[in-house]
Formats: C-alpha cells, sequence, structure tokens
C-alpha cells in the first residue's frame, strides 16, 4: 500500500522547488487530499483531491480561513532567501527574512498542531544547513533557520501527548529558484548557466560534489512523515552532502 493512502497532508511552497516536489511525491504516494499553499500561482495538477490557496504564510486571518479538519501531515516549507553582512543588513530587510521563515513558520505550525491535537499526526519543518554552519553574509537567513530547528524540537515535546512528531530536515545545496535571490550564484549563473554555476558551487562547498535535487529531499521529508519513521521525533536530519562536515 502506498505510504499515504487516505491521509491528508498541508504543503506550503508548494508551487516550487521543494515544496513542489514534496506535493507531487506525496500525490504519488497515494494522498487523498493536499492542501497547498503558495504565494505564487500553482499550475501542476495532483491526482488526488487538492485544495489550493494563494495567500502568505505570514497572515493569520489566512490560517483562521482554511479546513484543516483531519490533517494528518504538515510540511511547513515556506521560506525565501537573502544575503549581507551584519554590519551594512538594513532592518527591514532582517525583518523581510524572519517575517517569512520564523513567523510564518510559526503560524504554519501552531494551525497544523492545533488541527492534529488528539489525534495525531507528524510535520516536518524546512531549515537549512545555513542554520548549523556559520557563514559570513547569511545572518539573517541562518538565524531563521536556526530558530526552525529548536522549534521543531520545541514542538516535538509539546506534540507528544498528543502523538504529534515534529522533526526538520537541513539541506545544504538544493538546485531550486531560491538561490536566484543570491547575488553571488545570480551573477555567476548569468555568466555560465544555471546549470554550471550549481555544479560549481557544488565542488567547492560540498565533500561529495553535488548538491541535491528536490525529488531527493521531497523523499527524504516523505520518510521522515511516515509511518516508519513513527519512533523519530524532536530531529534534524541534516542532508548535505558533508558541508558541514
Amino acid at each position: 500500500m502506498p505510504s499515504f493512502a487516505n491521509r491528508i497532508a498541508l504543503v506550503t511552497g508548494a508551487a516550487s522547488g521543494i515544496g513542489l516536489a514534496v506535493a507531487r511525491h506525496l500525490a504519488a504516494e497515494g494522498a487523498a487530499r493536499l492542501i497547498l499553499i503558495d504565494r505564487d500561482a500553482l499550475s501542476d495538477h495532483f491526482d488526488c483531491e487538492t485544495t489550493v490557496a494563494q495567500g502568505d504564510v505570514r497572515d493569520e486571518g489566512l490560517w483562521d480561513s482554511l479546513d484543516l479538519a483531519n490533517l494528518d501531515h504538515a510540511v511547513i516549507n515556506a521560506g525565501i532567501a537573502g544575503a549581507g553582512a551584519i554590519a551594512e543588513l538594513p532592518f527591514d530587510e532582517w525583518r523581510r527574512i524572519l517575517s517569512v521563515n520564523l513567523d510564518g513558520a510559526f503560524l504554519t505550525l501552531r494551525a497544523a498542531m492545533r488541527a492534529m491535537a488528539g489525534r495525531g499526526g507528524s510535520i516536518v519543518l524546512t531549515a537549512s544547513a545555513a542554520g548549523v554552519k556559520a557563514e559570513p553574509g547569511v545572518a539573517a537567513y541562518g538565524a531563521s533557520k536556526a530558530a526552525l530547528i529548536h522549534l521543531a524540537k520545541v514542538a516535538a515535546k509539546e506534540g507528544a501527548k498528543d502523538r504529534i512528531r515534529v522533526n526538520a530536515i537541513a539541506p545544504a545545496g538544493v538546485e531550486t529558484a531560491v538561490w536566484d535571490a543570491v547575488p553571488m550564484f545570480a551573477a555567476r549563473a548569468a555568466e555560465i548557466g544555471r546549470d554550471a554555476a550549481f555544479a560549481e558551487m557544488a565542488k567547492l562547498a560540498t565533500p561529495l560534489g553535488r548538491y541535491a535535487k528536490p525529488e531527493e529531499i521531497a523523499a527524504q521529508i516523505g520518510f521522515l512523515l511516515s509511518d516508519e519513521a513513527a519512533l523519530v521525533t524532536g530531529a534534524c536530519l541534516v542532508s548535505d552532502g558533508g558541508y558541514t562536515l
């Protein structure tokens, strides 16, 4: 039987990248209903009941308006990137990144845990290796992702009484559009192409010499959500090709 047969799952940031790959993975594994959230329009169609909400995860009203009854799984994936040294970083940019990556994640997590209370479920937060390993220029992004890792641990302890498992995943380089917001990558991609820029960066940054495809991370998230990971909670799966070593 498929891993998610007859299950209902919520995915944020579902229009592209890891979020879209997760939605496809869950649908392929038999999900009965997907609840997909993104600021951008979703163009994919899935072989299951699908509820699409185009909105901002930072909007508390969005979560009040959604029907999350009988929710089994949630993937808290919506996020944005940015870069800048602390001394030069405008406060507005700090707040922009933290508000999406952390405030939006909190509101999503709260809504999911409320929906799962008393009946159980599993949740995965998409963090980042940037929340584990310090690098210059990523203070806002790295801090937001480090906070997500700890938020998952606190939620795991709070949710245990209701049989709600909460974990995080911390990828390093993943070949998604989020990199286009990083000036260094965007400049290099304009010179040699996106695929070549990913390959070049991966060889420099990771012992395994490559970045992940979104589908690989989606499969790992699927494991953490699944019954095969029934005793895994409060964990952070670092999936980084050795970047944090």
